[in-house]
């Protein structure tokens, strides 16, 4: 793999902090290419999917289904599509987390690989720069006739693979196949003012990535000219009848309430974020800041999962969260993820940072078994034995997201400002970041999702003071802002301690970081202790599928109960106000996982089924987003309080 060099990365990050000094934009988030993944956890995870996952991709891309065929009969423009309309764009999200897989596992064999399908997807773009395999394999006269055909959907997708090719390898041809359709779309769609705009939104977040990457305001002005585009009355024959399920029954700086598709939402809201950062557009903030209070405040479940309704694939009214029936889109987790780092980005608080860390751990990492060849679409909170990972999906956008999300887990641990570095998340890793033609170096060993303890050692230091700013996690007071979740224990919060060198040190806190500033020596080594003990959650009395029962959380991982390890039932006892909690290590159970021993009361039937005994039992606890890697069996994270509960769980 030819690797970019170190000054092209310094050059690119450097611009990308000039760029944010000009816009008011809050810090700029270190890009995946800087940061050297060294943690046991998320390398686990990220080899998977670089051997398994990437395999089912291709195997799926190329043989059993046609979307790489679609691109080579468009290059001869001959032939038939294959599958559906949408197709292309799961080929983009592959090679992008092909790209972000070389980078921790470089492998020949992909790279050739993905080299094989850009030039395939080169040869089928048109002379126009217009690139879309649906269209020019049935009737090209057709294309940019219908909304909801996803052509910048797809165009976004082909944007943001470009983007992280090149980034990792240095290879420019994907980019600039991007960035020639991204100009045609400028030329067609905003210079000729058509009643457009996104059917499925994702085109906003790429421009704005664009933009970053090449510093041509063209991008930008073109993501604004999509926002400002909703909300005008275009497309009322979509899906549903409804302007509201692709979030434009209002202009985007006149929402206040979530709405719709969860997945066009987040996408929406990512690329309005990132705009609002650069331009300090008032409207945009306030939009952002009201609408991502509506999600976490009143429609988002416990592990960082949004939407509620299989039949939108969307969201439903406040509260109603339903448990069994939950669909919580891997790919909506995956948007929570996007949208929280540019809220991050836009405002500098460490809360928006707190809910992309749930998203992230719980509801996006379950889409993804831990072999990587098996994955969820939807991701229930509970389950009577009918649910089972797939190999693949007719609709196969959350393979191929899952995969690049968890192999770029590197884009959201740090982010650096003028004047100061930020840790995000604690993720074992190495990065070297410029700070006034000097530089420093970190290097951050940690016991994280499992044990609260981190140790960060400065590898080179700036002569000079500057402020390391650290996360304090908001789940050491509160599961998650504004109380739609709340701890029922009595136990006491918890914060985050300090230490440089073994002496422990004070700090400022700002928005949720522990602030340091000091002159940092090579060699210095932070010391960071994050209390984690088993936590009791509740809901508020509105999200009435949780009444009278209780979550289990330990650090930033839900927990639930699974039958494999209770005898194959997770239904049949109750979780008592007094029940104790025992924390063990398996490492021979899952990969290697904490577990959470209990103390409950089993209802069983007498040997005649007359009746029902009542027994204390051990009842054992996993981390969410493992289960249902052992097959299909029962599973809730809602466990009930009292017997009339036990059978209540949709």
């Amino acid at each position: 793999m030819k690797p970019l060099l170190f000054f092209t990365l310094i050059v690119a990050l450097t611009s990308s902090l000039a760029q944010s000094q000009e816009s008011l934009q809050k810090l700029a988030p270190v890009n995946f290419s800087q940061v050297n993944i060294t943690d046991p956890f998320w390398k686990s995870r990220m080899t998977a999917v670089a051997t398994k996952t990437l395999d089912a991709c291709i195997l799926f891309s190329e043989v059993k289904t046609g979307r790489i065929r679609n691109f080579e009969k468009a290059a001869a423009q001959n032939g038939q599509h294959e599958g559906i309309y949408y197709d292309d764009s799961d080929v983009y999200k592959a090679i992008e987390a092909m790209a972000y897989s070389l980078k921790g596992n470089p492998n020949p064999v992909i790279e050739k690989k993905a080299d094989e399908w850009i030039a395939k997807i080169a040869a089928a773009q048109m002379p126009d720069g217009y690139l879309n395999t649906y269209y020019e394999l049935t009737d090209i006269k057709n294309r940019w006739t219908e909304i909801g055909k996803h052509e910048d959907y797809c165009a976004g997708h082909l944007i943001e693979a470009g983007i992280a090719y090149q980034e990792v390898t240095g290879k420019k041809i994907l980019l600039d196949v991007a960035i020639r359709f991204a100009n045609h779309i400028d030329s067609v769609i905003r210079k000729s003012n058509r009643q457009w705009f996104s059917g499925h939104q994702e085109i906003e977040l790429a421009l704005m990535k664009l933009y970053h990457h090449t510093n041509n305001r063209k991008y930008l002005e073109l993501a604004q000219w999509y926002l400002e585009q909703r909300g005008k009355g275009y497309g009322k024959a979509n899906y549903f009848n409804d302007p509201d399920y692709w979030q434009s029954g209002l202009p985007v700086k006149e929402q206040t309430q979530i709405t719709g598709h969860a997945v066009r939402a987040m996408y929406l809201y990512s690329g309005a974020a990132d705009v609002a950062a650069v331009t300090n557009d008032a409207g945009y903030i306030k939009a952002m800041q009201t609408i991502w209070e509506d999600v976490v405040y009143r429609n988002m479940y416990l592990t960082g999962g949004i939407g509620a309704e299989g039949t939108t694939e969307g969201f439903g009214i406040d509260y109603d969260l339903p448990n069994e029936t939950a669909y919580c889109e891997t790919c909506a987790s995956v948007g929570m993820v996007f949208w929280n780092q540019r809220m991050n980005m836009l405002t500098g608080d460490a809360k928006y940072m707190d809910v992309l860390e749930r998203s992230l751990y719980n509801g996006a990492l379950d889409g993804l078994s831990l072999t990587g060849d098996r994955f969820f679409y939807g991701n229930p909170l509970a389950s009577s034995g009918n649910d089972q990972r797939s190999e693949w999906f007719q609709t196969a956008c959350c393979p191929s997201n899952i995969a690049r999300l968890v192999s770029s887990v590197g884009n959201y641990i740090y982010s650096q400002s003028p004047n100061a570095v930020w840790i995000n998340l604690y993720i074992g890793s190495e990065v070297k970041l410029p700070v006034d033609k000097q530089f420093l170096g970190l290097a951050m060993q940690t016991g994280f999702p499992w044990k609260g303890n981190t140790s960060i050692t400065i590898i080179d230091a700036p002569k000079k003071d500057m402020q390391l700013r650290f996360r304090i996690p908001g789940w050491l007071k509160e599961p998650v802002p504004g109380g739609l979740y709340v701890y029922s224990d009595s136990k006491q919060n918890q914060t985050l301690q300090i230490s440089v060198n073994g002496k422990p040190i004070t700090y400022i806190e700002e928005l949720g970081y522990a602030v340091v500033n000091r002159q940092w020596k090579k060699g210095d080594i932070i010391g960071l202790n994050t209390p984690m003990e088993v936590r009791r959650i509740a809901s508020r009395p509105e999200l009435k599928q949780d009444n009278g029962r209780t979550a289990l959380q330990f650090g930033p991982l839900v927990y639930c109960v699974e039958g494999a390890d209770n005898n194959q039932q997770a239904w049949n006892f109750i979780l008592p106000s007094n029940s104790g909690f025992t924390v063990n290590f398996e490492p021979d159970l899952l990969g290697g996982i904490n577990t959470i021993a209990m103390d409950a009361k089993l209802a069983l039937p007498t040997a005649d089924g007359q009746s029902i005994q009542i027994m204390n039992k051990l009842v054992k606890a996993i981390p969410y987003f493992v289960w249902n890697n052992r097959g299909a069996n029962e599973m809730q994270v809602w466990l009930p309080n009292s017997f009339k509960d036990l059978k209540v769980n949709k």
